[in-house]
């Protein structure tokens, strides 16, 4: 390092070691502390915060020469969940009682802020009365809403803006082509974006669960199909308004951005599933969240398929079929870009759905998800008491300490992208460590009140990282400030500068 750049070092280090000890004493003599969670930078910051912020954000400004991408951190609750409500096909409908109200105050106390419920919440099948774009269980519904709500929460339903079930008698055969996704024990037809048809039954139904429910949003699996250069002919249906391109999805898009526009008016959230670890390709705004990883087995290519999808990506290792190291590795690799793990959780997932009188599966020597919910069941019968699997995408048996690692790690995530958080993603050339970053060794900084930076460490060895400001370990607030740290192999560490 040449002496302009080390004298450059040094000064930054020692302002920010300033800055920090002033904002430790400003926040230690609010006469009424708010949880960083909770602080909201329009109402709640005092002109101290603000000036820790700026100055924070100065440092990164000026000590960050590259990253991957830089993103301003608003409206984002990390803590999120699918709640299994209960089995799907069943013999009796699932019906929210007080073991579902204690659940959902475990859920609170542990973070979770944003509640998603999968496809049992409707009746796909009609074997109940309903439908795919209504509740298995009115009533009961209604009932969990309202449990959800009282805690402050936010829940979201299952959704498809493509699939619908070939043999439901609403559908037709002119709103798809002959792509058909048939596992388990549904017959799924792709509806196409292009259909005015398809677009005419679905979404005053999509409304009709706003308005009828009260619910926040929609998860949405999209049941996508590109269309550019689609092997299959159009339907008679289709209009073919768009561009469409392996670049650009033109009429996917439009649709997409409709539904977007309609839950955004009314102040609610949408989480979409595009396929597998794929992102829509549009401009528009078509989604506040975007979950992948169906079908991802291996944490280092899952990552680097992802972390330049546009915030905010809700990650999901397909524990089905993944296996992980321990429980940390979906940590390691999500957290440095922006992105904090589903929690899979609610009513023990028993695997029934798989073993119903009068249901029609595919085989087992044929479909993966026969196969691999029956060993769910065979499990849950066998062992009554635990583990538990508790949804599509987990393991048989479950994992135990799946939910205390989420916990332990969602409580040193969440102080570091509250609101107005500015965030440099994998950052190269900087000030704020010393030397270059070792291969397979990631950094990121996260500045706000308080200066973050995140070390994820992907080689089989060890690393050895020097900051130019001392830090302490978000895990440990009581331990020493220092400027020297040791990654393990396969590890990862927030840091907090404090005074």
């Amino acid at each position: 390092m040449d002496r302009r750049r080390f004298l450059k070092t040094g000064v930054q280090a020692t302002v920010a070691t300033t800055l920090v000890a002033d904002c430790t004493r400003a926040e230690t003599a609010a006469a009424t502390p708010i949880p960083a969670s909770m602080l909201n930078v329009l109402n709640d910051y005092t002109a101290k915060d603000h000036r820790c912020r700026l100055q924070n954000i100065r440092i990164c400004e000026q000590g960050i020469r590259s990253q991957l991408r830089k993103h301003l951190i608003t409206n984002y609750l990390p803590g999120q969940c699918c709640y299994n409500l209960g089995e799907y096909p069943c013999l009796k409908p699932w019906d929210p009682d007080d073991w579902d109200e204690q659940e959902l105050d475990k859920l609170h106390k542990h973070g979770i802020r944003l509640i998603q419920v999968h496809e049992e919440w409707n009746d796909s099948q009609r074997l109940f009365g309903g439908h795919k774009l209504a509740p298995l269980n009115p009533a009961g519904f209604r009932r969990f809403v309202d449990m959800v709500h009282r805690r402050g929460m936010k829940l979201i339903v299952y959704i498809s803006t493509g699939f619908f079930q070939r043999t439901d008698p609403d559908f037709r055969p002119e709103w798809a082509r002959q792509q058909d996704l048939v596992e388990i024990y549904f017959h799924y037809a792709r509806c196409s974006p292009a259909s005015p048809g398809w677009r005419a039954y679905l979404l005053p139904r999509l409304v009709r669960i706003l308005d009828e429910y009260g619910v926040d949003g929609f998860y949405n699996d999209a049941g996508y199909i590109r269309l550019a250069n689609n092997p299959r002919p159009p339907t008679d249906d289709e209009v073919p308004a768009f561009e469409e391109s392996p670049t650009h999805d033109g009429a996917e898009a439009d649709l997409l951005a409709i539904v977007y526009s309609e839950v955004k008016r009314r102040g609610g959230i949408v989480k979409l599933h595009f396929s597998a670890t794929r992102a829509p390709q549009t401009d528009l705004k078509v989604y506040d969240y975007l979950w992948v990883g169906e079908g991802a087995s291996n944490g280092d290519r899952f990552r680097e398929a992802v972390k330049a999808h546009s915030p905010y990506v809700v990650p999901r290792l397909d524990m089905s079929r993944a296996i992980v190291e321990d429980e940390n590795e979906e940590y390691l690799h999500a957290i440095p870009y922006i992105q904090f793990p589903l929690l899979l959780a609610g009513r023990p997932f028993t695997g029934q759905r798989a073993a119903i009188p009068g249901i029609e599966y595919q085989p087992e020597e044929k479909c993966f998800w026969t196969r691999h919910l029956r060993a769910i069941w065979k499990h849950y019968q066998a062992h009554p008491n635990g583990p538990f699997s508790y949804g599509w995408w987990d393991s048989v048996p479950g994992r135990p300490q799946a939910r205390t690692t989420h916990t332990r790690w969602l409580a040193q995530y969440m102080p570091m992208v509250e609101e107005g958080t500015w965030a440099w993603l994998e950052i190269g050339d900087s000030d704020l460590i010393r030397g270059p970053l070792p291969e397979g060794v990631v950094a990121s900084a996260f500045a706000n009140r308080r200066l973050y930076l995140v070390l994820a460490n992907y080689n089989r060895s060890d690393a050895d990282i020097q900051t130019s400001a001392k830090y302490v370990s978000a895990s440990d607030l009581s331990a020493t400030l220092k400027d020297h740290w040791r990654l393990k192999a396969r590890s990862l560490r927030i840091l907090r500068q404090v005074a």
